[in-house]
């Protein structure tokens, strides 16, 4: 019953206040048809590190899985048009389905995909940085080091979103030994305990079940 809820109000929300208009809902069709994992961001988290994004003015944003794009084509029209979106794949495929997606919004111009393994195509990214925004939503258990690669590429005011850091719960069972549970555990205490940070997290409910986001500021 509250997974019904949940849904009904997200449902709810997203009609109430956020417009989808072709081009998102065609990278939400495409990947559904080419059956890429149903963890696309929801469009009011879509919609919402839209809105992070241009609360800070950002002009260059760091995205940590691509998937099918469709978190990166809400990043990428939140900027300006000399802004620029790298965002980074391990699959192949999924790459190749989100720069499809990327192109029919007309954003190609301000996305770079870089297929591979993050940690390889990371150290790559130093003439790229500092970035404004770092959004982390790939495998969790790299994320601790994902943030130490963020930490590098930051400046001061650098916002770090970090995304399904509560996994319905299970981030509080030190008992659960599954490696990505480990990871995000890991990646939570590296930001509470990280001087250069200011950081939260908050608990979400809704279309994706029970999971949570991290944001952090560089000091």
């Amino acid at each position: 019953m509250n997974e019904l809820r949940w849904s009904k109000v997200d449902e709810f929300l997203i009609d109430t206040l956020v417009e989808q208009d072709e081009a998102l809902l065609a990278a939400l069709a495409a990947n559904s048809e080419a059956n890429l994992p149903a963890i696309d961001v929801s469009p009011n988290q879509g919609k919402l590190l839209h809105i992070y994004a241009r609360m800070m003015g950002a002009k260059r944003v760091l995205e940590i899985g691509t998937l099918g794009g469709y978190s990166t084509i809400w990043l990428a029209r939140a900027l300006p048009e000399d802004g620029k979106v790298i965002t980074l794949e391990y699959e192949p495929r999924h790459a190749e389905i989100a720069a499809k997606n990327i192109r029919r919004a007309g954003l190609e111009s301000r996305v770079t995909i870089l297929v591979g393994p993050a940690l390889e195509s990371l150290p790559k990214l130093h003439s790229s940085a500092p970035f404004d925004l770092i959004f982390i939503d790939a495998d969790k258990k790299n994320n601790p080091a994902y943030l130490e690669w963020a930490l590098k590429y930051s400046r001061k005011g650098t916002v770090i979103v970090g995304d399904n850091v509560v996994r319905d719960g299970r981030i509080t069972d030190e008992e659960d030994r599954d490696e990505h549970i480990a990871g995000l555990r890991e990646f939570l205490q590296r930001q509470g305990e990280e001087q250069r940070l200011t950081a939260t997290a908050i608990q979400t409910v809704g279309a994706k079940g029970w999971d949570g986001f991290s944001v952090a500021i560089v000091d």
